[in-house]
């Protein structure tokens, strides 16, 4: 069993109210991988330059992620920078600079062409179709995307859309994507290009899944404090595809659990800057947060309706 992500790995220095990292580990490669590792046999395909920390992601290897398809070139490794608002919720890019990302074209390692569980992470939807023709026979395919690539690449995106089996996405670009302002709609829209699922993720609000036959909404986790809020959608994501890939099944049981550990790691990863949340992470805080989602969600059947009220 085996999880293959192709996706950035950065340098990101963030500024939120509650502190500053600078040159943290990032990326949404990184984020997913880190959260995956916690489930199943993760392996990595990305690229970084001269300059990333030797040590940088050395935690992961120690997780059993394999990172033979992480190459590193002459040159700088994709920096981001950015500055969160007070309640978080909205971010103002400072400053990109791709380095060797720019020149990113993925090659998948002969070892990892049979990966069961596929994830694309935000690169360009072109890449990501090229990955498609390099694995062999994978189970599930997973895909993740941005405004960017909606506005400028639309024509590639629904093309990807016609060959993978779910994709994650915010509302607003969901909304985006379909031209429609509903999100079930949106979704409904969306699956029609091709993904059986559609994950709406509505940052500290949750998350919605849409199914073929079914929709299931998990909230936001309600945690005391959040001190970066930069990986959060792409450790859901590794947190769900690595809960699928465990369970080994697509029923909705099966989905809906994935749902509520992909928001459990999701919390998990906001709770401190960059990707250090994960590297003293134990198996019983994540059963345990699990649990408390499970406490939230539950309630008694309904009461006797008056029929003549």
């Amino acid at each position: 069993m085996s999880l293959l992500v192709v996706g950035s790995v950065a340098l990101d220095t963030v500024e939120t109210p509650f502190g500053r990292a600078e040159d943290a580990i990032g990326g949404s490669a990184t984020y997913f991988t880190a959260a995956a590792s916690y489930f199943v046999h993760t392996q990595l395909v990305g690229v970084v330059g001269a300059d990333f920390p030797k040590g940088g992601i050395e935690f992961l290897q120690s997780r059993d992620v394999d990172l033979s398809g992480l190459v590193r070139l002459p040159g700088k490794s994709f920096r981001w920078s950015g500055v969160y608002s007070f309640d978080l919720s909205s971010r103002e890019t400072l400053d990109t600079q791709l380095g060797v990302f720019a020149e990113f074209q993925p090659r998948i390692p002969e070892s990892f062409r049979d990966a069961e569980w596929v994830f694309l992470g935000n690169i360009d939807p072109a890449l990501q179709i090229d990955v498609l023709d390099q694995v062999r026979n994978p189970r599930l395919v997973a895909c993740d995307t941005m405004n960017f690539w909606i506005e400028g690449k639309r024509d590639t995106l629904l093309e990807l859309l016609s060959r993978v089996d779910m994709i994650l996405l915010n509302d607003s670009e969901a909304r985006e994507l379909s031209g429609d302002h509903n999100l079930s709609r949106a979704a409904r829209w969306i699956q029609a290009r091709g993904p059986r699922y559609v994950v709406v993720k509505k940052g500290e609000h949750g998350a919605v899944l849409f199914t073929p036959t079914s929709v299931f909404f998990a909230p936001g986790y309600p945690l005391e404090e959040v001190f970066d809020p930069t990986g959060a959608g792409d450790a859901f994501a590794g947190g769900m595809m690595g809960s699928l890939a465990v369970a080994g099944g697509l029923d909705d049981a099966d989905l809906r659990r994935a749902v509520i550990y992909g928001s459990a790691m999701g919390s998990f990863a906001v709770e401190r800057f960059s990707v250090q949340r994960f590297e003293d992470l134990r198996n019983g805080e994540i059963e345990e947060r699990v649990r408390h989602f499970r406490d939230m969600m539950v309630f008694e059947l309904p009461i006797p309706v008056n029929v003549n009220v």
